[in-house]
């Protein structure tokens, strides 16, 4: 028999290669434990189509057009994401993009969560993977369509894990950490939720790394929001909000738990439309309760688990998220959140505090797989430890039954009709912008299944949409932030529509003939007929068509954009060479 490996002229324990067989195999498992409940959730993303809810729009080809990248009268919320995916499915088609994006959306989110607890037992990575990919959270953002804001909440648990590398001085964690707040900063809600996680990380007191890792890590999480900064702070029109979105978009009950309640686990969002039916079950509110118990339960437990930065950082966070959440509906909050819109550039983004609970819910995911070790533990032998973690496990899937298979059906996916593509190709683009009717920001189509949807068409077109920001929240019109878009909507009311159109730069007329709304009277008859199939029927503008110049300055928009791409390009570099060079190491080992 040959004689054990030796390390530093130390015998290595004999079990060593036992003990990484098991934590193999313990990966391997968690790995197929997220993978199902992924492909239990988004089952029927296997079929072809596009996904098509509230502000989720998949189209097959969309197009790179400087509002992309802020460059439009519009907020730029999209902003770079629009941009990325333009970039991004002229390699991928549309709906294989949104495929990929939503199940590595769940398993990411998933598998992080299982990862973020260092040294426990494999049933406990499965609990910390259910409760933070299976809840209402997850549920409501997926069907209000916020996936990008669910981009940062995936990367979450992962920055995590990188900001606890790179405060033991791993140097080589930083590159990973800022490719994954780059790709959250696709838009400015994901941008903030993972910044504040990682940059905190690395600035609080302790750990082993450098004060230059600190100053590199600071700069570069600051410059990847220039993109969505930069336009918005330099647009000519305030970048503010009006403060009637406080009160419309204020988080609300969903569960007979009341506001508390519901945003203690997890939900609470603004728009019933999104609220899974099961909040209201009286098993599944027993359930969920019986979770967040667990997650109390381990709270203590945590701190075997977490360092002590990383547990303060993660739960002043976790507040923090709830306050927000909470804000409205304490005293005099309203009036404070009224004020932040209406006065601060950007202070829109709190409008919709529920959001930012996901770092509560990275918390209370952790706390939970930390309660279910500790009841673990007290089991009389290994059988019922892990009928207890399984168990544990599966609470989160059997609180919210509803988020299975496409959130009960309304992530189905859609096909777009062939007279979609024939408006498309006849537009040219260099002869104005477009504007689609009925003039409202969502429709509804019967080959979408009749669910509400962000009008496509901006995204669909090869062409610059304007699109209506005034947005419908129950008996309420919340006022946009657009001035041409404004000016659009007073224009259609006008009595010379056509000319008024052309002059503030709009040179086609495309109507949706399938969906509600109204096209005003008398303006399709004095525009040109370009391509009538009556169901996306297009016109065009007569006469000289003018410009819109109220936009944000093009080189530090362009200079912004240059600079988030040179840091994620670099950091993706850097990420290559570390897997290369650990490669070529193991290689070696093998070989030896």
């Amino acid at each position: 028999m040959s004689a054990p490996h030796t390390v530093a002229g130390a015998v290595a324990p004999p079990d060593s290669g036992a003990k990484h067989r098991r934590a193999h195999r313990g990966d391997w498992i968690l790995l197929t434990w997220c993978a199902l409940l992924t492909a239990a959730m988004l089952g029927p993303l296997a079929w072809p189509g596009y996904v098509l809810s509230y502000d989720m729009v998949a189209v097959p080809d969309q197009a790179l057009l400087p509002s992309s990248v802020g460059l439009s009268s519009a907020v730029p919320r999209a902003v770079p994401l629009d941009a990325a995916v333009a970039i991004l499915d002229s390699v991928l088609t549309g709906q294989l993009l949104q495929k990929l994006a939503l199940g590595g959306i769940v398993l990411g989110a998933a598998l992080g969560a299982g990862l973020a607890l260092p040294t426990v037992r494999t049933g406990t990575r499965l609990v910390a993977a259910s409760a933070y990919a299976w809840n209402a959270y997850v549920f409501e953002r997926l069907v209000i369509g916020h996936w990008p804001t669910l981009i940062a909440y995936a990367a979450l648990p992962w920055l995590l894990i990188l900001g606890r590398r790179v405060r033991r001085g791993r140097t080589s964690a930083l590159a990973p950490a800022v490719l994954l707040v780059g790709v959250s900063a696709l838009t400015p809600t994901g941008g903030l939720l993972a910044a504040a996680l990682f940059g905190l990380l690395v600035l609080a007191p302790g750990g082993r790394h450098s004060r230059r890792v600190r100053v590199v890590s600071t700069v570069a999480v600051l410059a990847l929001q220039a993109p969505w900064i930069v336009p918005s702070v330099l647009r000519p029109d305030p970048a503010v909000s009006d403060p009637a979105g406080v009160a419309a978009f204020a988080a609300a009950s969903d569960s007979p738990l009341g506001l508390l309640g519901s945003l203690l686990t997890l939900g609470g969002i603004w728009n019933e439309g999104a609220v899974p039916d099961s909040r209201a079950l009286p098993s599944a509110l027993a359930l969920t309760v019986v979770l967040l118990a667990l997650a109390v339960f381990g709270a203590t437990e945590l701190r075997r688990h977490l360092g002590r930065a990383e547990l303060v950082v993660l739960t002043a966070l976790a507040a923090a998220g709830l306050v927000v959440a909470l804000s409205s509906a304490l005293p005099g909050g309203d009036a404070v959140l009224e004020w932040l819109v209406a006065e601060v550039p950007g202070g829109g983004l709190i409008r919709d505090g529920q959001k930012f609970l996901a770092w509560y819910a990275l918390l209370v995911a952790l706390a939970a797989a930390a309660g279910a070790a500790r009841l673990a533990r007290a089991a009389v032998n290994r059988n019922t430890a892990v009928a207890v973690a399984l168990a544990a496990a599966l609470v989160p899937v059997a609180a919210l039954p509803d988020l299975a298979w496409g959130a009960a059906g309304r992530l189905e996916p859609s096909h777009y009709p062939a007279a979609w593509a024939g408006v498309r190709a006849a537009i040219d683009g260099g002869r104005g912008d477009v504007v689609v009717l009925p003039y409202q920001p969502f429709r509804r189509f019967p080959w979408a299944g009749d669910r509400t949807v962000l009008d496509p068409a901006p995204r669909y077109l090869d062409a610059e949409v304007v699109v209506p920001d005034a947005l419908p929240v129950g008996d309420t019109v919340v006022p946009g932030e657009d001035r041409r878009a404004a000016e659009v909507a007073a224009a259609l009311d006008g009595d010379d529509a056509a000319r008024e159109l052309a002059a503030l730069g709009v040179g086609w007329v495309a109507v949706e003939r399938d969906t509600p709304g109204t096209v005003p009277d008398g303006l399709l008859e004095s525009l040109e007929s370009v391509d009538i199939n009556g169901t996306f029927d297009l016109y065009r503008v007569p006469g000289d068509i003018g410009t819109w110049t109220r936009i944000p300055p093009a080189p530090p928009v362009i200079v912004a954009d240059i600079i988030f791409s040179v840091i994620l390009a670099v950091a993706s570099a850097d990420v290559a060479r570390n897997a290369f060079s650990r490669r070529r190491r193991s290689l070696r080992s093998q070989e030896s």
